[in-house]
């Protein structure tokens, strides 16, 4: 125990120069300054102020969209197939005609099967078919829409460089987001109420609006209002959708910002086709139900890029850009609830921490040096050594710190004098059943491993079991714990080791100042 090589201090030195040197930006007063590999730990938002909002996502609205679309492909079907029908009409959760001829309802039904996956058809005692998805093939598609939005919210969050947001869903159809450090979220509300679903439609030169107004639409075509006020009849099924996005930027052109957008090839191939054949003719440009530009097609566009024109300020390109870049929510958002949590309560929570930090600190040094002596003032040390530790590999793992982090590490201060405990009593053991000095020490940490393992074990089966099943601080606690645990036994073992052993070498005592 008393003849460490060279290369095993070299590791535990290195080890506490890294933790060191990655725990220093927490001292720093400003870390904006400092390289990104080389920041403090992120505070959460109970420590740094910011916004939580809770959000639903509206699934029953696309639910009602799909029946819609289904409406659709069922007149298709029945009229490739000559079926006669009536009362064709989409509900809320499933679309319903009347088909009198039963050969022509069998094979309708069939027909209507293929539409999507899950739909099911239903004969109802009056002779009429209803179209719905099955329950499980609904929560499936209520899942899905309600994961798609989760990671559409977060590249839009992530793209406005909001620090360590935290995004999770809540029950079946809410989502979860808290933004440390904002504390005006109004931007972000008016960023996530916009559903973003962008496509580009004809326009009906030869309707007239005011025909459509009084019912008289064209069949395939539908009634729209553009920004500017004026009323459009444009094609139901758009030429190129908004999924064919792949990149959109803001950009000036003769001096007016734009928004520049690029089509995937298939989105670029349709686009160019649709473009060479409609010359002279005006193509809509649909965001969320409202037409934001209807220019005039003067020439076949190619290459599967073009510029959105209209009424942009800088910011509002840029916004419009970041949403299209984003993708498209797959059904609208409403705020259900909003908190605001100020940075003097944020404050409020790291002062107290660190208060009770210190008196726990305090009061371990304290019964450490009272109880070991010379050791225990050997033990705090490490204890320091752990804080350093702990604090640096939070720092490098780039974990957000939360209250409940707080509570982990005056945790880990406790626990961190553990290990030295069972070790410095058996050392006592050692020296009663009459061991020399040097031999009590080296049984002291040889001896006291087995149970300083099954200790430390336990706690981080629990701290794993917290992260697993845990949310948000819950987790965080967790992390900090874990993290803790690891580098107390670091300490307790390691660098306590390697100070006793430069003691014991150097000094020579006869009997150990416990």
């Amino acid at each position: 125990m008393y003849k460490l090589s060279k290369s095993r201090i070299i590791v535990i030195l290195a080890i506490c120069f890294l933790g060191i040197f990655f725990a220093v930006p927490n001292l720093i007063g400003n870390a904006d300054a400092l390289p990104k590999w080389w920041q403090p730990v992120n505070l959460g938002l109970d420590l740094q102020g910011g916004s939580n909002l809770l959000l639903e996502v509206k699934v029953d609205d696309v639910i009602k969209e799909r029946m819609s679309s289904i409406e659709d492909s069922a007149r298709q079907i029945l009229r490739d197939n000559k079926i006669r029908y009536k009362n064709l009409h989409a509900g809320e959760s499933s679309v319903s005609v009347m088909i009198e001829n039963a050969g022509s309802r069998s094979k309708a039904a069939a027909q209507f099967a293929k539409i999507d996956d899950g739909i099911t058809v239903n004969e109802k005692e009056d002779g009429s078919l209803e179209i719905a998805y099955s329950e499980v093939a609904l929560n499936q598609l209520k899942l899905k829409i309600v994961d798609q939005s989760i990671e559409i919210v977060r590249r839009r969050i992530d793209e406005l460089g909001t620090k360590e947001p935290v995004i999770q869903s809540q029950g079946v159809d809410r989502i979860v987001v808290q933004l440390p450090g904002l504390q005006n979220p109004e931007y972000v509300k008016t960023l996530l109420g916009k559903t973003a679903k962008m496509s580009f439609h004809m326009v009906d030169s030869r309707s007239n609006a005011a025909d459509a107004r009084r019912g008289k639409l064209p069949t395939g075509t539908r009634l729209i209002q553009s920004v500017d006020g004026e009323t459009l009849v444009i094609s139901r099924k758009p030429v190129v959708g908004g999924e064919n996005l792949v990149d959109a930027q803001a950009a000036f052109q003769e001096g007016q910002a734009v928004v520049s957008f690029k089509f995937n090839s298939l989105g670029g191939k349709k686009f160019g086709e649709a473009t060479k054949e409609n010359i002279g003719e005006r193509l809509a440009i649909v965001l969320d139900n409202e037409v934001i530009s209807a220019p005039t097609i003067q020439s076949a566009i190619m290459g599967g890029s073009g510029v959105i024109t209209g009424n942009f300020t800088v910011k509002s390109a840029n916004d419009l850009a970041l949403l299209l870049r984003s993708g498209a929510l797959p059904a609208p958002l409403e705020v259900l609830e909003e908190r605001t949590v100020g940075a003097g309560l944020g404050a409020d929570s790291i002062r107290a921490g660190i208060i009770a930090s210190v008196i726990g600190l305090i009061a371990v040094v304290a019964f450490m040096v009272a109880a070991y002596g010379l050791f225990g003032v050997f033990t705090t040390v490490s204890v320091f050594m752990n804080l350093f530790l702990l604090l640096g590999a939070l720092s490098l793992l780039g974990a957000t710190l939360t209250l409940p982090g707080i509570a982990g590490i005056i945790l880990t201060i406790g626990m961190a004098v553990d290990a030295n405990v069972l070790i410095f009593e058996r050392m006592r053991e050692e020296v009663k059943n009459g061991r020399s000095t040097k031999d009590a020490a080296e049984a002291g940490f040889t001896e006291a491993w087995g149970t300083i393992i099954d200790s430390n074990l336990t706690t981080l089966v629990a701290a794993l079991v917290l992260f697993y099943f845990g949310t948000g601080s819950v987790r965080g606690f967790a992390v900090t714990l874990a993290v803790g645990i690891a580098t107390s036994m670091f300490t307790s073992v390691t660098v306590t080791r390697l100070i006793i052993t430069a003691w014991l070498n150097k000094y020579k005592p006869t009997r150990l100042p416990i």
